[in-house]
């Protein structure tokens, strides 16, 4: 008799639940190799069902190699059925696993450790937003819309993305930033992170070197270093890169945020922006200059980009909604120089054809109508109270023993604590964490020989932070400063 299990559903069984039912049974044992099971006929007058219910059943079981059936007699149980065993963990395959040198590289990286689920109560982690700043009603009725408009066919996009993101963007752009630009040297991908990896595989080989603010985004260093490339360290003042020190550089790439450098937060001067433009055309190489946070300046104007400077500057601008609306779109912008347009679009094609269209056409909806920029103003007004909030915190408690770096743009700033060697940044994050307080030291963004300076320094987000969170967050970091 087919035995049904006790979370089965009640009625009469459908296919599925018989040819589940059998198999589970065969596994078992209950019906062993070589052994006859029921006719569908009998089955079938057994649980009540149609015979054809059964029949699918009985040829899935046969498909998956459990049964053999021939005609006129009853299905037979093969010789040697298949018999898994879910419980029990696979043995690891014997020898060395083989990577392409790509691979190699990438497993000796580190691994990403931002779970959610073991997250702290007061998280100062830059990057993150807080839920309630999304513009939810205004994005589900500009997500409908896009899903509402019936395209002609189902088919494969342009690579460079939506072309009526790509206008609406270059409007923006013009708005923002005041970046003036050709349709097509817009392209649209999936995050900032896309955007990087794609500069890293065209622009980048082997043993070739590429430079990098010191300390910068470590995530960044990560997709050059991938391809194999070398970084040259570039030290970092209240002004940004020291572009004096390229003169002796030998490189195909700089990396950048000369509007808001990352994480110290300094804005790099124009005659070190023209300096550093001068740098690359004589060495025929190209500047990817990072705009992740523009939209926020509190205690500054907004500062033009390295794209706006020079006439046919060799600039690759990164923009992203990540700050402004969420990480998880993912979707960001690359504007290329023209002579690069159709290697990135043949690029950005066999990576993955093209982004998803229906968010790309949803907020293309949001700039047109001119929503895009509401929400941006409302949430740099959000931000600002949280770093008036975390500023005024850091001053009560800690007063001229800290210096902070950064605080004039942003969503996130640096905390020095000069008292500190070090030596004591794992202590200090351990203790935090034990108090459910999540801190993040700077130190990793450094890649110079030296690592940064000796003291401890915190890079502290507040995005995602509600104001009294805020306040218990740095309640609790004078706690643990003080027990150290």
């Amino acid at each position: 008799m087919v035995q049904f299990g006790a979370d089965g559903r009640g009625g009469k069984p459908g296919a599925r639940q018989i040819y589940e039912a059998l198999r589970d049974q065969i596994i078992a044992g209950v019906y062993p190799a070589e052994s006859q099971i029921p006719s569908s006929r009998g089955l079938a007058d057994e649980l009540g069902v149609a015979r054809t219910t059964v029949t699918v059943a009985l040829e899935q079981l046969a498909a998956e190699g459990f049964i053999e059936i021939t005609q006129g007699r009853r299905p037979r149980v093969v010789s040697s059925p298949v018999r898994p065993a879910p419980s029990e963990p696979a043995a690891p395959r014997s020898g060395p696993v083989r990577l392409s040198a790509y691979g190699d590289r990438l497993r000796s990286a580190p691994r990403w450790t931002g779970d959610l689920a073991t997250a702290p109560q007061i998280d100062f982690r830059y990057g993150d937003l807080a839920p309630g700043d999304f513009p939810s009603l205004l994005w589900r009725r500009a997500l409908t819309e896009a899903l509402a408009r019936r395209p002609q066919r189902l088919a494969y996009d342009d690579p460079r993305g939506s072309l009526r993101l790509r206008q609406a963007l270059q409007g923006y752009l013009w708005r923002a930033r005041t970046i003036r630009c050709d349709l097509d040297q817009i392209m649209i991908v999936n995050g900032s992170q896309q955007g990087l990896d794609l500069c890293a595989r065209l622009l980048l080989d082997p043993r070739e070197c590429f430079v990098m603010e010191d300390p910068g985004y470590r995530m960044a260093r990560q997709v050059f270093e991938a391809t194999g490339a070398t970084p040259v360290a570039i030290e970092v003042d209240a002004d940004g890169m020291r572009t004096a020190r390229l003169e002796t550089v030998e490189a195909r790439l700089a990396y950048v945020t000369p509007s808001h450098q990352f994480p110290l937060g300094g804005v790099m001067p124009v005659a070190r922006r023209h300096q550093l433009l001068d740098w690359a055309r004589a060495r025929s190489a190209y500047v990817l200059e990072d705009d992740y946070d523009s939209e926020y300046r509190y205690d500054i104007n907004p500062v033009p980009p390295l794209h706006s400077l020079q006439p046919d500057a060799a600039v690759i601008y990164l923009g992203t909604v990540s700050k402004t609306l969420s990480p998880m779109l993912r979707i960001g912008y690359l504007v290329v120089p023209p002579e690069l347009v159709p290697v990135f679009s043949t690029a950005k094609q066999i990576t993955d054809r093209h982004s998803p269209v229906a968010e790309q056409e949803a907020l293309a909806r949001l700039i047109e109508t001119g929503s895009y920029e509401r929400h941006v103003r409302r949430v740099r007004r959000l931000n600002g109270e949280r770093r008036a909030t975390l500023l005024a915190a850091l001053r009560r408690h800690f007063g001229d023993r800290i210096r902070v770096q950064g605080a004039e743009a942003g969503l996130h700033v640096v905390v020095w604590f000069d008292h500190l060697p070090r030596a004591r940044e794992p202590d200090l994050i351990t203790a935090a964490r034990r108090l459910g307080l999540g801190l993040h030291p700077i130190s990793p963004l450094y890649g110079g020989s030296a690592g940064g300076p000796d003291r401890v320094g915190l890079v502290m987000g507040y995005a995602a932070l509600g104001l009294r969170q805020i306040e218990k967050g740095v309640d609790l970091l004078a706690e643990v400063i003080a027990r150290l």
